[in-house]
């Protein structure tokens, strides 16, 4: 599935209580930063609200009174309250900018830290798209909640409480006209908000479909044009955009429209204040500066009206971040730690697969009573078809899952009440796939092993046969490899896996298809620096090249989950069984090809 797909949640979900309650628990942990942004806009509300009661009291009592002191002091009171404003305008935007970035970095933290300890199986089934949005733009959108989010929410309706006090103040009566008006404009912005954000959700829909076919049709240019498919996807094309325009059109329709319907409702307010104030006036009840008070009012709670619509909209959007992030945050790992579990400083002696069942679909069992002893120091290759469960065997000895029955013994000791870290910090691992992180190759050789000296490092890279090309590099073992080692071949990628395993100096070794992608050069190399490696420790070599695992102790065919044939090369062989079928049928196919290049060559001569 892909990234947007997930990106699509977040207009699916409706502001659910506890989740609510939950995020902001998240700002509860920081609580005199909320309580200071809280207190900070409340306050400014409150000033705004007085600076429309203090314009009143500078027509009835200067300007219409003629009393030029009263008017002073009224002038010296406004500028007073400007500068408290101010304070406080800079308390809330410090307090709430302070807050949001401690939510989002508290949040980040925590998944980070969550998805060290989770289960590789989570891994397998969660895309990384969706994790990453997790982590990103989620915990991005829960801190702009928590912070500005309800922030505004204080603010709208501070300012809509304060404004209808200081109306009360000035004269119930027609306050209580006002009051009347403020649910219909709530109810009439939340429903257009609420078309809005449909909309708004089709089009970012249709938007990540097109981005979509637009991304397949250029890398697939080639296929595009041999099959001469460019007039149906540009009907495919001229199909997405259309709706997409349509669904834009009703959005920017619907966004025009809504302002103007508010502004009506209001004007409906501002009369009803007029006639009903000339009432009140001609009574006595109100004087003029308390008519152009109420006016100033009514055009002030517009906004915060506005605001609260916008919230509440984009509240949903960020409590389904938080829900997402709940989720992960929820999410128990299948392996841990059991109570009373021991570090152990070492992995010694043998190691003994008991009848050991496994499935990751409990209707396709992937290894069925499998039982294997491996001594201290023995080299055990494994070999067969694509599925027979090679490698789930070593995942299972990593630890990276465990047997649904059976037992994994290492020296006698169920390792299960092993901890973790010890067990897997003891196992070093060579993928078919290497991977590199963004840095340098000396950082990437010292990530097993933060205290490996400079020395020890370009020993570990002597033994692997990749002090050569690293020598022959810009800037030797500083040289940047870039995101997933992209500035390296693959076959540099892996020798430089093969080092930084040698440096880690692991008690158990893991060859996972790690030639299989290499040239026959490198191949050369890579197993050299594994014999080096290989001597003295148990190891474990998954290779389809069967060239590289002829000096194994023990080579075991993994066939359906089981042991189908176990032996030396040279026992397996003399068996004419299942390997001998697979070594005499790749060694025929690798001679045909010398062959082919032999007479190629004698042509060209």
């Amino acid at each position: 599935m892909s990234e947007e797909y997930f990106e699509e949640e977040e207009f699916t979900s409706q502001v659910n209580g506890r989740t609510l309650v939950r995020t902001a628990q998240q700002g509860l942990k920081h609580w005199p930063m909320m309580l200071g942004f809280l207190v900070s806009i409340a306050l400014v509300s409150v000033v705004d609200s007085y600076f429309t009661f203090l314009s009143k009291r500078i027509i009835d009592e200067g300007i219409l009174a003629g009393d030029t002191e009263a008017l002073f002091w009224i002038v010296v009171q406004y500028g007073i309250f400007i500068v408290i404003q101010a304070i406080l305008v800079l308390g809330f935007i410090y307090f709430a900018g302070v807050l949001g970035e401690r939510v989002q970095y508290d949040l980040r933290r925590r998944m980070v830290n969550h998805l060290q300890n989770l289960s590789l199986s989570y891994f397998n089934r969660m895309p990384v798209g969706w994790i990453m949005s997790r982590v990103t733009s989620d915990s991005r959108r829960v801190g702009e909640l928590v912070s500005w989010g309800f922030l505004d929410i204080t603010w709208g309706v501070t300012n809509i409480i304060a404004a209808l006090a200081f109306m009360a103040y000035i004269n119930w009566r027609l306050a209580i006209l006002v009051f009347f008006i403020i649910p219909i404009l709530v109810v009439v912005s939340a429903q257009f908000k609420k078309k809005i954000l449909v909309e708004y959700r089709q089009v970012r829909k249709l938007n990540s479909q097109i981005t979509s076919s637009y991304n397949e049709n250029i890398t697939g240019v080639r296929v595009v044009k041999s099959l001469r498919r460019e007039e149906a996807n540009l009907r495919e094309f001229d199909e997405l955009a259309g709706d997409m325009y349509q669904a834009g059109f009703r959005a920017a329709w619907l966004s025009a429209l809504f302002l103007p319907i508010v502004q009506l409702i209001s004007a409906f307010g501002v009369a009803g204040v007029v006639w009903y104030g000339g009432i009140q006036y001609q009574s006595d009840f109100i004087t003029i500066g308390g008519i152009q008070a109420f006016i100033s009012y009514i055009t002030f709670m517009l906004w915060p009206v506005q605001e609260l619509a916008r919230v509440y909209a984009s509240m949903q959007q960020a409590v389904a971040s938080a829900e997402r992030i709940f989720s992960l945050l929820d999410e128990k790992p299948e392996i841990k730690d059991r109570p009373g579990a021991v570090a152990v400083p070492h992995i010694r002696g043998d190691i003994e697969f008991d009848h050991v069942d496994f499935y990751y679909d409990k209707a396709k069992p992937v290894l069925q009573d499998f039982h294997l002893t491996v001594k201290q120091g023995e080299t055990i290759a494994l070999v067969g078809p694509t599925g027979a469960g090679k490698s789930t065997i070593v995942n299972l000895l990593c630890r990276f899952y465990e047997p649904k029955a059976g037992q994994i013994r290492i020296n006698g000791l169920d390792y299960e009440q092993m901890t973790l870290h010890s067990l897997q910090s003891r196992i070093g691992i060579v993928l078919q796939t290497p991977h590199l992180f963004s840095g340098t190759v000396r950082e990437n050789l010292r990530y097993g092993r933060l205290d490996a000296t400079d020395e020890e490092i370009v020993a570990a890279a002597k033994t692997a046969g990749a002090h050569p090309f690293i020598q022959s590099l810009e800037d030797g073992y500083d040289t940047e490899v870039g995101e997933g080692g992209v500035l390296l071949s693959v076959g540099q990628k892996q020798l430089l896996s093969l080092a930084r395993a040698i440096l880690a100096r692991p008690d158990i070794f893991i060859m996972d298809e790690a030639t299989s992608s290499v040239d026959t050069l490198t191949e050369a190399l890579i197993q050299q620096g594994m014999e080096a490696l290989m001597t003295g420790r148990t190891s474990f070599v998954i290779a389809h090249r069967l060239s590289t695992i002829k000096r194994a102790d023990r080579i075991l065919v993994i066939e359906d989950g089981r042991i189908a044939e176990i032996g030396s090369h040279a026992e397996l062989i003399r068996a004419q069984g299942h390997y001998y079928s697979l070594y005499t049928k790749q060694f025929r196919d690798e001679r045909a090809v010398a062959l082919e290049a032999e007479e190629e060559v004698m042509v060209l001569a």
